[in-house]
């Protein structure tokens, strides 16, 4: 293993928990490397307001988290964005094989947290995207003016039942026990709101509708009584699931002890048993699921996984090469003008333009609104911090403007463009694609190579989604990786905000949607092999 490729620890999942392992060991000058396979930040990142972390009167979990991150990279942490496949934790040497290559190390840290759990009501999957969904902040904007039901009856519910206040007509709470299961203070809040109401005992039964929700029938637990909702004619309404989580323990199966409910089963030091091995955070076993006990967790982790990195240092003889760090004794960054993005981001912009392998042409569409302004700005600044970019304004005819498309050098298309600004979540994205369009791009394994070139049909891909769904980049950097390796392949992205037509069109009420060649839509995030399964799936790849 070549010696870039190792580490003291190696932290996997980019929540809280992972996020604040990391600032502790980067800072006592360990070489640790987060891995996350989505977004980092974790499902924090979809609250929009978080109120009861210590010391913080009020912040969004996004911004909370993106903090934590920012504090672990100033110490020296690493950060990959890719999938943990499987991790090897025999011997004194660990090995975790990731999407984007083999990584080693001296411990590892599961910090993977927990994905939203489904309820299972007639209904449910069929309506998935078109009426059910799980993101407050993602979906809460399609159901402005009209009515929303939210199944749940813990922190999630009540906190995310204010939230969607801002945009439903009303909300009714619905929940299978004789009260809320959170704290008294947020249970009074939701409880309190004339915007509110709460049905106890109350569980649903089926949703129907026809493209889109039109009932809902309820049955009162203790008297057996049913009640059905009906949307008004050419209406609809939305129904919010929010019923805990199921912890994403599938990687660490085999290796570390679980529950019977699939969490991992620690010490109260974190140690799951398993030497070198520790876990932080909702994967674990706990009576409390929040932030605060996250980063509790992350910070003895970590404490004990320095303790592990520092004897095996001792007794490999093996000391994992550091970054290259300045007087500070922080990682360096490069440094210059702070310019539009600021000086931390445009040197991150700089060193991943600076391996790109060839040039792209921005070509703009305008409609010379206020929106193609923001966009002809946006792209342009990005073409001053490298010469790898050239703008070039457009006037042939394009549809759906503004709009900014990826050409190479030689005039071919990339397949890759962007309808709106891409800002908020799908900054990243729209990097990532320009590296991905340039090469070399995202490393992937043969067998993900191959599956991208046997695409020997035209598929057009249309991604929509919200610019504050932080579910939405990894479905958009899926597919422009597609694009970006098969020239049958197009990902044309649009933020929905300002194309109320497609949304529509497709009926969509929950983001990331796709579209395949305009007569095929699903919703929710993928990565690039749940992708290529989706594709063959639906007959557009060879089986």
């Amino acid at each position: 293993m070549a010696a870039e490729n190792f580490y003291d620890v190696i932290v996997i999942g980019g929540g809280p928990a992972g996020l604040t392992a990391a600032v502790y060991l980067a800072r006592v000058k360990y070489r640790v490397l987060v891995i996350e396979k989505e977004s980092f930040g974790g499902q924090i990142t979809i609250t929009s307001e978080v109120v009861n972390y210590p010391g913080v009167f009020k912040t969004s979990g996004s911004e909370l988290t993106e903090n934590m991150r920012k504090q672990a990279e100033g110490f020296g942490a690493e950060f990959l964005l890719a999938e943990a496949e499987k991790i090897e934790a025999e011997g004194d040497i660990k090995k975790v094989k990731t999407s984007r290559g083999d990584f080693e190390c001296f411990g590892i840290l599961a910090a993977t947290g927990a994905r939203p759990r489904t309820v299972g009501f007639e209904g449910e999957s069929r309506f998935k995207g078109r009426g059910v969904a799980y993101c407050a902040t993602c979906d809460g904007e399609f159901f402005a003016g009209k009515e929303i039901f939210v199944i749940g009856g813990g922190f999630a519910a009540a906190e995310e039942s204010v939230f969607l206040t801002k945009y439903a007509k009303h909300v009714t709470i619905l929940i299978r026990e004789d009260d809320f299961t959170c704290a008294k203070a947020t249970a009074d809040e939701a409880k309190s709101n004339e915007n509110i109401t709460v049905l106890t005992n109350t569980e649903v039964k089926y949703v129907d509708g026809d493209d889109s929700l039109k009932t809902i029938c309820c049955v009162n637990l203790k008297t057996g009584e049913e009640w059905v909702y009906s949307a008004e004619p050419g209406d609809t309404f939305g129904v919010f699931v929010f019923v805990g989580y199921a912890p994403e323990t599938k990687l660490f199966k085999g290796t570390v002890k679980l529950n019977p409910q699939g969490y991992i089963i620690t010490d109260e030091n974190k140690f799951t048993g398993k030497a070198g091995v520790y876990a932080a955070g909702d994967v674990c076993v706990k009576n409390l699921r929040q932030v605060v006990t996250a980063v509790g967790d992350g910070a003895l982790a970590a404490t004990e996984l320095e303790r592990c990195a520092a004897a095996m240092q001792k007794k490999t003889g093996i000391i994992p090469v550091k970054r290259k760090e300045n007087s500070t004794g922080r990682a360096e960054e490069n440094s210059g003008e702070a310019g539009f993005f600021g000086s931390e981001l445009s040197a991150q912009l700089r060193e991943v333009f600076s391996k790109m392998e060839n040039s792209l042409v921005l070509r703009l569409y305008s409609d010379k609104g206020a929106i193609s302004e923001e966009l002809e700005m946006y792209m342009r600044e990005l073409a001053k911090i490298t010469d790898k970019l050239k703008i070039e304004k457009a006037y042939d005819k394009e549809d759906n403007k503004p709009c900014v498309k990826v050409y190479r050098n030689d005039g071919s298309y990339t397949g890759l463009a962007f309808h709106g600004v891409p800002g908020g979540h799908e900054f990243t994205s729209f990097i990532l694609g320009l590296y991905n369009a340039a090469g070399p791009g995202q490393s992937l394994d043969d067998k993900t190579k191959r599956a991208i070139s046997d695409i020997s049909e035209p598929v057009d891909m249309k991604v929509l989604v919200s610019l504050s769904c932080t579910m939405c980049p990894e479905l958009v950097t899926a597919a422009q990786k597609t694009a970006a390796l098969n020239p049958l392949v197009t990902a044309e992205v649009f933020d929905l905000q300002y194309f109320p037509d497609l949304q529509k069109k497709y009926n969509v009420m929950s983001v990331p949607c796709l579209v395949v060649n305009d007569n095929r839509v699903d919703f929710g995030k993928k990565n690039i092999k749940q992708l290529l399964d989706f594709l063959k799936n639906d007959k557009v790849l060879p089986m």
